[in-house]
């Protein structure tokens, strides 16, 4: 008589032999092999030039396609504060259509400042950093994130341009995950990236592209402060903003929350991270702190908070090291008052506590 064996579902691993060790042992040989190794304000100059051209090719920048922006005004609003909101839809590559709102306060006028609002996950887009609060799970994110900071920019005066980027909002590959509680919220990085990546092009220079698309249809509209543009992000929103920053000039003010970390610990030991973080051959020759540094001596407020998960295993210590790249850059210009860090306690989450008295210093 034999004895009855029960059955597992999946077999019992007691060890997993991982590639990640193997991987950390590459990044410390390879990586970060095109960083400042001069000295001085001239040569920092050529650098960022010779940086910014590496960076257009490794964004596939070269490979997007400038169409007319066809802007159409799908409808606007006055909601009770007097801020008109407008909804618009621009055309950022030949049938490729960026939504957005407009929040404008009453009275602004010809030299009312501007901000580019991008949005991180997990908020629905343009609704969460737009503060449209009336649809439950996209308040519950504004809750948790502070993630309304677009409308708590209009609320002190300035216009503000709150897209949906690529895969957000009314911007997913398909309808029906918009119309999904679990689903309708998050975006479609994965699945950008799948699209783009084997033709060289990223998602993160899907998204800078957009966003410079936006400034060419505020210039083009003519209808504010084209010449003071700034741009403030979280989390996902604070990597479109480092990218927008670092390549495009015109935005003269950047403010970064929540994404500005080491790529060693921050995306590679945490490398289940959003597809969007990641550009192909990127690491091998800068790290974040490197690609901040392009925004010298243009004014940085980097916010960061210190029990935040993104920061990686050594925590705000990750930061400080890329901070303190950031800072040499500033030197250099004798412009090391137009750099703020902020630490702020708790974990992932935008800190408006300060955002006034910040924009006063830094403007």
């Amino acid at each position: 008589m034999t004895e009855k064996t029960e059955r597992r579902d999946l077999p019992l691993i007691d060890t997993c032999y991982a590639t990640l060790p193997s991987m950390l042992r590459k990044f410390d040989r390879y990586a970060r092999k095109a960083y400042f190794r001069g000295a001085g304000k001239n040569e920092f100059e050529v650098w960022k030039t010779q940086t910014r051209e590496l960076l257009w090719g490794l964004l596939g920048l070269d490979k997007m396609e400038k169409s007319s922006l066809d802007p159409v005004v799908e409808d606007e609003k006055t909601l009770p504060d007097g801020i008109r909101r407008e909804h618009v839809r621009i055309q950022v590559e030949p049938d490729v259509w960026m939504s957005m709102y407009l929040l404008i306060p009453a009275d602004a006028d010809a030299s009312t400042r501007l901000f580019l609002c991008p949005p991180g996950h997990n908020g629905g887009g343009k609704y969460s950093v737009a503060g449209v609060s009336e649809y439950n799970l996209v308040n519950r994110k504004i809750e948790q994130y502070h993630y309304d900071y677009g409308m708590q920019l209009a609320k002190l005066g300035f216009v503000t341009v709150c897209p949906d980027c690529r895969g957000f909002g009314e911007r997913r590959e398909a309808q029906t995950d918009t119309e999904n509680p679990d689903l309708a919220l998050r975006g479609d990085c994965y699945w950008l990236a799948h699209m783009g990546e084997p033709l060289g092009i990223p998602v993160a220079g899907m998204l800078t592209w957009d966003l410079m698309r936006a400034i060419d249809y505020l210039r083009e509209r003519g209808d504010w402060d084209t010449d003071h543009i700034g741009c403030l992000g979280f989390s996902g929103g604070g990597m479109q903003t480092l990218w927008i920053s670092a390549l495009d000039e015109r935005i003269d003010l950047a403010v970064i929350s929540g994404y500005l970390y080491g790529y060693r610990d921050s995306l590679l030991t945490l490398n289940r991270n959003c597809s969007c973080n990641y550009v192909p051959h990127l690491w091998e020759f800068l790290d974040m702190g490197d690609i901040a540094s392009l925004i010298a001596p243009r004014p940085l407020w980097i916010q960061s908070c210190r029990e935040d998960r993104l920061n990686g295993p050594r925590g705000i210590e990750n930061v400080r090291e890329q901070v303190e790249i950031v800072r040499n850059a500033y030197r250099w210009y004798g412009a090391e008052d137009r750099l703020i860090h902020e630490i702020c306690e708790g974990g992932h989450q935008w800190h408006e506590e300060n955002l006034e008295r910040y924009l006063d210093k830094m403007i």
